[in-house]
């Protein structure tokens, strides 16, 4: 499916709400594209750690219109010698640094290795001429958000450039810095990517992956939890484990935080077995 865009920019960021630099982004943005429609999809994700920026992009972008750019800046290696790409994928288009952010999409679709009308996505890599080309101001070492990425999602956006000129294709991105969950003939095993408002604990471990066990339960932090399907299925103040709305397993606490009374977080171990009759 061909990127063709529709003018929405979503903005990802560790940055937080303190201080100006969501706004500044913005402001670069209107600057060169003031008609842009700019959605904050979030700006919470966990300081320097991309791979909770990839998961929830990988979950979510099918919830914009086609034609959107998504723009995602966590970026702890802003100013070395790191590469800005841009993923062309299912109609949308993504713009990040290449340190692993964007391989949870590349896993879900196949990177193009030429110009056959059949691939599904194609990678670029930014390179200087088009930078050039847009008489950007020389920019910060510590701030390519700003400075790089939102005037170039604000060209793209306005359709002015097509993501081939941005610059060369490239077969590969960055590896995530998590592994895939890992399969055997008894278990599944992953770990915890994320915290939700409610500490709710959000693994990458996906549906699918579990379906094939009866009576699945899942175990972290020494406990473990059978699989329920929704929150009323427990009492308030005890865990439980379930399948959430993006279609990966969460172990939650009813109207408490499951996070605060395991003492769980990100990176925590997670695995999904059968019930031991």
């Amino acid at each position: 499916m061909t990127f063709s865009p529709c003018g929405v920019i979503t903005l990802t960021s560790d940055f937080g709400h303190r201080g100006p630099f969501v706004g500044v982004m913005k402001g670069q943005i209107l600057v060169r594209f003031p008609a842009a429609r700019i959605i904050d999809f979030t700006h919470e994700i966990h300081a320097h750690w991309p791979v909770e920026a990839g998961f929830w992009l990988a979950r979510s972008y099918r919830y914009f219109p086609e034609g959107s750019v998504h723009v995602a800046v966590v970026d702890p290696g802003v100013g070395s010698s790191r590469s800005i790409v841009a993923l062309e994928a299912d109609g949308h288009l993504f713009l990040a640094p290449d340190n692993g952010l964007l391989a949870p999409l590349q896993a879900q679709v196949r990177l193009a290795k030429g110009d056959a009308s059949e691939v599904e996505a194609r990678a670029f890599r930014l390179d200087s001429t088009f930078l050039h080309g847009l008489r950007l101001p020389r920019p910060s070492a510590t701030f390519h958000g700003r400075d790089i990425f939102a005037p170039v999602a604000a060209e793209l956006a306005a359709g002015r450039h097509a993501p081939e000129s941005l610059g060369p294709l490239i077969e590969e991105l960055v590896p995530s810095w998590v592994e895939e969950p890992a399969e055997s003939r008894d278990q599944v095993s992953g770990i915890v990517i994320t915290l939700d408002n409610f500490g709710n604990l959000i693994t990458n471990i996906e549906s699918r992956r579990v379906q094939r066990f009866r009576q699945p339960v899942v175990r972290t932090g020494n406990q473990e939890f059978l699989l329920r399907r929704t929150y009323s299925d427990a009492k308030p103040g005890d865990y439980l484990a379930l399948v959430n709305s993006f279609d990966v397993v969460e172990i939650a606490r009813v109207e408490q935080s499951a996070a605060e009374g395991l003492g769980v977080g990100r990176g925590a171990p997670v695995l999904v077995s059968d019930k031991i009759p």
